[in-house]
């Protein structure tokens, strides 16, 4: 949100994004004052004053922000970012609010957990895969000399160990090796393929109800790997349902909207998918919820841990971003990916 003002507070230019936070037309932002918008204007006219006067270059502060006719009845918390401009009695004023720069600084950190996750997953897989083929091997060539059935037995276990740990690999390494397949895609197909395939695995007991907003327009993408990530999610959650289904009450939700002016990665985007896999099991969870997406993190027994670190690599493909609200009784998965 930018504004140029006056040092005397008159408004002298808005963009979109000011007017809307505001509630305002352009017009009544333009013949209004700054200062009236703040409920604490006496540090915004004295900063705006300093600025204008060259007595610093910038100014950074919190305040709260008014919105006159906002259907939001409480002031909203921003950043406040107040710059000269070549006219000395002009200043530029930037807003972002405290919410939104809280978001940012939390995708940022996951993005760079993710790479983090990403770098050591793949050495990791490597340096598994290489001793585990020599092993395998070395188990089949010693069950070709050994007469004993308990020894056979033995050695069967090793195989059958390295084969699944080589299947594991394989899942980590998987992400780096598939291709980015790009075409037109549309949510609710990737939506529809999860439902059935959830319903084909959970028949009684289960209900996944539909919550579509059927404007969304096609965008862009791998529709096998959205499909992968909202079923891996889709699939955890009917996995967490495990005695609501016995009860017959258990139920995930898919939910489609249209997100308006999101921010993602610092970029803005006018607008956005915003995907929900809603469920209402027990909860995720609070000794991991802050680790979910870490890789060989699972909070179910046998649980390879890897579904959601896929799912958050699959979205993040996408400039998308991946969240999850959790609580006993409702936890949902929140998916943001830019539209065109």
């Amino acid at each position: 949100m930018v504004a140029v003002v006056h040092r005397d507070g008159h408004c002298l230019f808005a963009n979109a994004a000011f007017e809307h936070v505001l509630g305002l037309s352009r017009r009544s932002v333009l013949r209004g004052s700054l200062f009236d918008w703040f409920v604490d204007a006496h540090i915004v006219r004295e900063t705006v004053a300093a600025v204008a006067r060259n007595d610093f270059a910038t100014s950074r502060f919190e305040a709260l922000l008014r919105r006159p006719t906002s259907i939001h009845s409480d002031p909203l918390p921003v950043h406040v970012i107040v710059n000269q401009m070549d006219r000395g009695d002009q200043v530029v004023v930037e807003l972002v609010e405290i919410e939104q720069q809280t978001r940012q600084d939390r995708e940022e950190r996951a993005l760079g957990q993710a790479q983090a996750n990403k770098e050591l997953i793949r050495n990791l897989a490597h340096e598994i895969k290489n001793p585990l083929g020599g092993i395998r091997g070395a188990a089949q060539l010693l069950e070709m000399e050994v007469e004993s059935r308990a020894l056979t037995e033995y050695t069967q276990v090793i195989i059958q160990e390295a084969d699944r740990l080589q299947a594991l690999v394989d899942r980590l390494l998987a992400p780096h090796r598939k291709p980015h397949v790009v075409s037109d895609v549309n949510i609710h197909e990737v939506c529809e393929r999860v439902r059935s395939l959830i319903l084909a695995e959970f028949p009684r007991g289960l209900t996944v109800q539909r919550d579509y907003d059927i404007s969304i327009p096609d965008f862009r993408g791998d529709r096998e790997q959205l499909i992968q990530a909202v079923l891996n999610i889709a699939h955890n959650a009917a996995q967490a349902l495990a005695e609501r289904i016995q009860q017959g009450d258990a139920s995930i939700t898919l939910r489609t909207r249209i997100a308006r002016q999101v921010t993602l990665g610092k970029q803005r985007y006018r607008l956005a998918l915003d995907l929900h896999i809603q469920d209402n099991g027990p909860g995720i969870p609070e000794s991991i919820r802050d680790r979910i997406f870490y890789p060989l993190v699972s909070g179910r027994d046998g649980g390879s841990g890897l579904g959601l670190t896929l799912a958050q690599t699959f979205v993040q493909q996408h400039q998308g971003v991946i969240e999850c609200v959790s609580e006993p009784g409702q936890t949902i998965f929140k998916i943001v990916i830019p539209l065109p």
